[in-house]
């Protein structure tokens, strides 16, 4: 049996149509990548199958103050019960070696340390000498040249000992990351137009009074790259130049800044469009440096934007202004941002073309005076239904005539009446 000729032509079939439609470049999702540093600065970096453990007990200081709290205030705690047992079990065989500990001594032999009868009185004489309490009830006599070397000895420990604890919980507490609390970013980066180039701006602020001395901002993209040789960086960091960076070596971080990258064809945002960005894996980190004012302490703070952090065509809006003679600051307008005229496509088809710019600021101009328009219109006819509704409200209150019949002739007599 043979198939019943459509009656609709071949070329107006559906899935003819639809393959005639020009489709849109569809970009693939962005594939969810685990940020290289967190908001909050810290790295998000694993270290795994270390064989060379030794390494990190030739510095000692240096790996107690990297540990954290718990685990340093137990080790303080052990050092110090360590080595007074250790120095009690010292002054216990002393007593033991010359007989003190015996019942049956002779009592005009003098004991090499007074009122040491028992284990827990050589704990309790031992840290009497290393704090250096000196309660008196116990105290070492001439007669034990070896007490007085274990004397010699256990206050020389006390003090190594003082000293490395005491400054490794000073070092803890006075870490340069705690005065990068109060140095903030943005959570959002923007991207806009300034001095007609494409830039990527971030702001920071810092909260307290007292300055960073020479503070410095680097920023770094860190993208997944293969080389030609195909070889594969998982986190390859490329610097990023900044107008600070280019003007002088520092900012002066008084209030808060608008750090600016110039999009140009040294920059590795050059060839990404705002489609673009949204589908790429890059992540630009941030790294402010500089000399707590207060401590001379060299400080860090860092955060990172990743590819849905940044918003293409807004920009930060003013936060300090003048008040009575002085400069002030609104914080809680940090991180707003406003939209802006901004070309979609990339630096280097602005730079190619720059007629894109023009019309954009053009459409942008146009569509701003369309709305000043409309506003206009508004506000003339609600001034027009103002003026309505109060003469109707007039025309209403108008004084109404009242007639009254005079029974001589029939006249009328037509007299007003005021309302008060």
């Amino acid at each position: 049996m043979l198939a019943r000729k459509s009656i609709i032509p071949e070329d107006f079939v559906l899935p003819v149509l639809v393959s005639r439609i020009p489709r849109k470049p569809v970009f693939r999702d962005r594939v969810n990548k685990a940020r290289f540093i967190a908001k909050s600065g810290a790295c998000n970096l694993a270290h795994k199958n270390i064989r060379e453990q030794g390494r990190f007990l030739q510095d000692v200081f240096t790996t107690l103050v990297d540990l954290k709290w718990r685990f340093t205030l137990v080790i303080f705690t052990m050092t110090f019960l360590c080595s007074w047992l250790l120095f009690a079990m010292g002054w216990w065989l002393v007593a033991f070696a010359h007989g003190d500990l015996d019942p049956n001594r002779k009592p005009g032999v003098e004991q090499c340390v007074t009122n040491v009868k028992s284990f827990t009185s050589a704990f309790l004489f031992s840290i009497e000498v290393q704090v250096t309490i000196g309660f008196g009830g116990r105290m070492i006599t001439e007669q034990c040249p070896t007490a007085i070397t274990v004397l010699i000895l256990q206050n020389i420990a006390g003090l190594i000992i003082n000293a490395i604890m005491l400054g490794c919980i000073f070092m803890k507490t006075a870490q340069s990351h705690r005065r990068a609390e109060t140095l903030i970013f943005s959570r959002q980066a923007v991207i806009a137009v300034r001095n007609n180039r494409l830039c990527f701006m971030i702001r920071v602020g810092d909260l307290r009074k007292s300055m960073i001395i020479n503070a410095v901002v680097r920023l770094q993209v860190v993208r997944k790259t293969t080389t030609p040789e195909g070889e594969v960086i998982p986190i390859h960091q490329i610097d990023v130049q900044t107008e600070s960076a280019m003007a002088s070596n520092s900012i002066f971080l008084l209030a808060p800044l608008i750090i600016c990258h110039v999009i140009d064809k040294d920059s590795p945002l050059y060839d990404l469009s705002a489609m673009e960005l949204q589908c790429s894996d890059l992540e630009v980190i941030v790294i402010l440096e500089g000399v707590v004012e207060t401590t001379g302490i060299t400080t860090q703070a860092r955060t990172s934007y990743v590819s849905e952090e940044i918003q293409w065509g807004h920009r930060f809006v003013p936060i300090v202004t003048e008040e009575e003679g002085v400069y002030s600051v609104d914080y809680s307008k940090f991180g707003n941002t406003v939209k802006v005229a901004t070309p979609r496509c990339s630096a280097r088809e602005l730079d190619e073309k720059p007629s894109i710019l023009i019309q954009t600021l053009q459409k942008s101009e146009l569509s701003h005076q369309n709305s000043l328009r409309k506003r206009n219109s508004m506000r003339r006819n609600n001034s027009m239904r103002k003026g309505n509704s109060t003469r109707r409200n007039n025309s209403a209150l108008a004084i109404p005539k009242v007639q009254f019949l005079t029974p001589e002739g029939g006249q009328n007599l037509t007299l007003l009446q005021h309302i008060t």
